[in-house]
């Protein structure tokens, strides 16, 4: 791997259009650019942006894009850089979602498609799992959210998108087209295990989404949250990959707050983790 550490011009550089965090505005990134900015020139750049040899003399961003629109708001001139000059366009897509994998602001769709990006080129959900230390039914779960239609994919741009893929995942999966768009405007409103919970009862029958959508309204569906008549299916989508571990963390969290518990929620996680790490250990 042929790499240098160099001070470069911030006009030699310029983002990547494989840069994995294309919508800046999603979330609080504006916000955020605007404090790291703030912050340059009391504690300086603390950690290089990673860049590679372009055309003309000029360098490509391909990790650090925050830190190089902060730099170049306040024309912090010249800005440090890790040069690598052995980075193709996949690896630079791997590289930058690496790089922003695990953080909560960025956009789903920017993870979707950097996800397809890999998987495109290896071919391999294993390899692309390998690539991103993600599940395998986490990145099926992301990618289904480029089967939703473009309506509902913008707003997943905005901020008034939903955090969460499982829903998405799960709408992506059950209706297509304009049926998908008629069912995500009767359910967004929900709780995304409300939307999850009326998505799997219809199952994929666009008649009964108005029926069910009035039960949710009535609280039918809030039983979930205490376990009660539910918590097999809990146990199932483990058992069948549908529930990630952090996802039962939530549920766990979310449960114990609404039964106004004081058990610490360290200890709630680690109960959480080790029921959820038995119960795919006795399935394998």
């Amino acid at each position: 791997m042929a790499t240098s550490l160099e001070n470069l011009p911030l006009d030699a550089l310029f983002v990547s259009s494989l840069n994995t965090r294309r919508d800046l505005g999603a979330g609080q990134e504006d916000s955020g650019i605007e404090e790291l900015a703030a912050s340059i020139p009391e504690k300086g750049l603390l950690q290089p942006i990673t860049v590679r040899p372009a055309a003309g003399g000029r360098y490509e961003v391909i990790v650090g894009q925050r830190r190089f629109l902060a730099g170049r708001k306040i024309r912090h001139d010249p800005i440090s850089c890790v040069v690598r000059d052995d980075v193709d366009d996949a690896d630079a897509v791997t590289i930058s979602l690496v790089e922003n994998v695990h953080r909560a602001d960025m956009n789903p769709l920017d993870k979707a498609r950097a996800l397809k990006a890999i998987y495109d080129r290896y071919n391999s959900y294993p390899r692309v799992a390998k690539e991103t230390s993600w599940s395998q039914t986490t990145i099926r779960r992301y990618l289904s959210l480029l089967d939703l239609p473009p309506e509902i994919q913008e707003k997943i741009g905005t901020t008034q998108g939903p955090a969460g893929v499982g829903a998405l995942s799960r709408l992506a999966s059950t209706f297509h087209g304009e049926d998908a768009a008629e069912v995500y405007s009767k359910i967004s409103g929900f709780k995304q295990n409300i939307q999850e919970e009326i998505l799997k009862r219809s199952g994929g029958d666009i008649g009964k989404i108005d029926a069910l959508v009035h039960e949710a309204m009535e609280g039918a569906f809030e039983v979930r949250m205490c376990g009660g008549r539910f918590k097999c299916e809990i146990i199932k989508d483990i058992l069948e990959g549908e529930m990630e571990m952090r996802d039962f963390e939530k549920l766990v969290r979310d449960v114990a707050d609404t039964l106004g518990s004081e058990v610490r929620k360290g200890a709630l996680r680690d109960a959480a983790r080790d029921c959820w790490k038995s119960l795919v250990a006795r399935q394998r």
